[in-house]
């Protein structure tokens, strides 16, 4: 970086924090989801800016995949706990692989008949805005107490499918310049999660023996923080997802640490200091995605994004509704406690937002892919639109869906993993 940069650098990310607090104070009593909340913050500042003549903030897709991502993936993924996940493992499986791909090739298939969108073109713009990003969601699902069992299902599949779905969209976006078959495509995928996979399981389980071997809880919090960003960085640099390694790992360690090779005081200082970590990664990432979005520009792609948004939700009702819920009332159903009612379904699907990982994917596109600008619309604009108007509808839903059959699915004893606000958990 540029020495003159770095004041320059510093004076952002203080103003951000700032304005984070501000907006914060500000949303409460509004009963405003937070991160919606800095999304529109992080919009008016853009828009007020460009009005006053100001340049605009260059949002780095690198800055939120390799600085930002990271940090907020392993937080949540170490709060999860296996014997609240076994028992929906295999409803997390469908919605993180199929359900990714179907909602994808949906979204694909719709802009492709409705706006004449070359199909591999249209299929890159589905694979962004297939992940979900439901941070918002989860901090109204905690001011309304809802069910665990549910808040696990939307948090887990948050975490898993941003793995998938990057995945997904570096196969797409090299399928662009170099088209391969479908039996290439998903041994790639396969093999790419399969291997990001291994690379968390094994630096997991080397940091909790490191930190079995140190009885300081400044050592343990730092091997941490070596563990997110470094199983990171290691699979990115194979060409693998980073995304996926860095949750496996989290969850390795979450699972095998805490009382058993943690010390108490380790322990302690871990789950207070990524908390505020998580605070800080979450409220920053959210203030770049509304900077992000140059809502001047999506006027000019209005249709192209309206039949982006109708993909979305034809994608996620066929993979909630049919895929998931039809698999719930199969017997025997490994992986899935119990069946899904009508009302945890109903808010399953408004509950499919899009964010920050979909909006880096958008930035991150190379340059010479054609008709660039207008995918990265279409996908700025699906993103806006889940975010403002399902992100502050998603209360209502619950409230009324939550009346319509709520599951009563007993959680595995043992105490409760620590609420944090974290990937998918706004604070």
């Amino acid at each position: 970086m540029d020495e003159a940069a770095i004041p320059h650098a510093v004076e952002l990310f203080v103003g951000l924090l700032g304005l984070a607090a501000f907006v914060a104070i500000i949303a409460r009593p509004l009963r405003l989801p937070y991160t919606v909340a800095l999304v529109v913050a992080g919009l008016l500042v853009g828009i007020g800016a460009s009005a006053a003549g100001y340049p605009s903030v260059d949002v780095s897709p690198e800055v939120v995949l390799l600085v930002l991502l990271p940090g907020l993936v392993f937080e949540a993924a170490y709060r999860l706990r296996i014997r609240h996940l076994r028992l929906w493992f295999g409803g997390l499986g469908l919605l993180a692989v199929p359900g990714v791909l179907i909602s994808a090739a949906i979204t694909a298939i719709v802009l492709n008949l409705a706006t004449g969108l070359r199909l591999d073109l249209a299929f890159i713009v589905g694979a962004m805005v297939s992940a979900t990003d439901p941070a918002a969601v989860v901090a109204t699902f905690k001011r309304l107490r809802v069910p665990e069992a549910l808040s696990t299902m939307v948090d887990g599949e948050s975490l898993l499918n941003d793995g998938t779905g990057l995945v997904l969209f570096a196969i797409a976006v090299s399928a662009v310049h170099t088209p391969i078959g479908p039996g290439e495509a998903v041994v790639a995928f396969v093999g790419t999660v399969a291997i990001s996979l291994a690379i968390g399981l094994v630096t997991g389980y080397v940091a909790t023996r490191a930190i079995g071997l140190v009885h300081e809880h400044l050592v343990e919090l730092t091997i941490t923080v070596v563990l997110a960003y470094g199983s990171y960085i290691l699979a990115d640099q194979l060409d693998f997802s980073g995304v996926i390694a860095t949750v496996t790992a989290a969850i390795v360690l979450g699972n095998l640490g805490p009382g058993r090779t943690m010390s108490e005081s380790g322990s302690d200082a871990i789950d207070t200091v990524w908390e505020f970590f998580a605070y800080l990664l979450t409220a920053v990432v959210f203030l770049l995605v509304g900077l992000a979005i140059p809502p001047a520009r999506l006027l000019d792609s209005i249709g192209p994004i309206a039949w982006g948004i109708g993909g979305i939700l034809l994608g996620r009702a066929l993979v909630v509704y049919l895929l998931l819920g039809g698999a719930s009332r199969l017997a025997p159903r490994p992986g899935m406690a119990e069946v899904l009612s009508a009302g945890w379904l109903n808010i399953l699907f408004w509950a499919g937002l899009r964010g920050a990982v979909a909006v880096a994917m958008a930035l991150s596109l190379p340059a010479d892919v054609p008709q660039r600008d207008l995918l990265q619309e279409i996908t700025f604009g699906v993103v806006l639109f889940t975010l403002l108007i399902q992100g502050t509808t998603i209360g209502r839903v619950v409230d009324r869906s939550i009346r319509v059959g709520p599951m009563t699915a007993p959680l595995p004893p043992g105490p409760a993993p620590a609420s944090t606000p974290g990937s998918s958990a706004g604070p």
